[in-house]
């Protein structure tokens, strides 16, 4: 929902970034190689108990993966960079909340249960990509929802920032998902009966 609806405030500042670093001749799909080995910094600061650390790293790894989008729309965005992106993206998220489980092994089956949701989410969401017609600047058809990246930086980070009420995050991070997965459902519906 917030990247979506708040992107267009925060976009000057990714152009930004991504013109500064076009003109250092960095490409896109090192910006998103970057951001992966950072989130997976983040993921390492939580398995070694700096939660501190590991926010600030993730919420990094986050800018730069919208950096990484704006500066291929610049520069020549390419279907390989929007797999690394979405995989990368993937990757980072899996690994925090992995290092959680680690952390409070209590915890392990509601974690799992919040990495097969997001498993679930993905292929719904890579599924209406395929399905409908691409109208945006992006390289495939985003179906907007209330559990978009940012959401999803925002839940991590409560459940890395309150370990003491981690079931309590993860369930809602886990609801977050469900509704955005039918709200995806539900947009997707629309527009292919038209």
């Amino acid at each position: 929902m917030l990247d979506s609806q708040a992107r267009r405030f925060v976009e000057p500042m990714f152009r930004h970034a991504a013109l500064a670093l076009r003109r250092l001749g960095v490409s896109a799909n090192a910006v998103s190689s970057t951001a992966l080995l950072v989130g997976l910094g983040a993921a390492a600061g939580v398995a070694r108990g700096h939660p501190g650390v590991a926010i600030v790293l993730l919420w990094v790894s986050g800018t730069l993966d919208a950096v990484d989008g704006t500066l291929a729309r610049l520069t020549a965005s390419t279907p390989i960079g929007a797999i690394l992106d979405i995989t990368f993206d993937r990757v980072v998220e899996t690994t925090v909340i992995a290092a959680l489980a680690w952390r409070h092994p209590a915890l392990r089956f509601e974690l799992l249960l919040l990495v097969g949701a997001i498993a679930i989410a993905m292929s719904l969401f890579l599924s209406i990509a395929a399905a409908v017609l691409n109208r945006s600047v992006k390289s495939f058809h985003y179906a907007p929802g209330l559990g978009e990246r940012t959401e999803a930086f925002l839940c991590l980070t409560a459940m890395i920032a309150d370990q003491r009420r981690l079931a309590w995050w993860t369930a809602l991070f886990i609801a977050v998902i469900v509704i955005t997965m039918a709200q995806r459902l539900r947009h997707a519906v629309r527009l292919l009966a038209r």
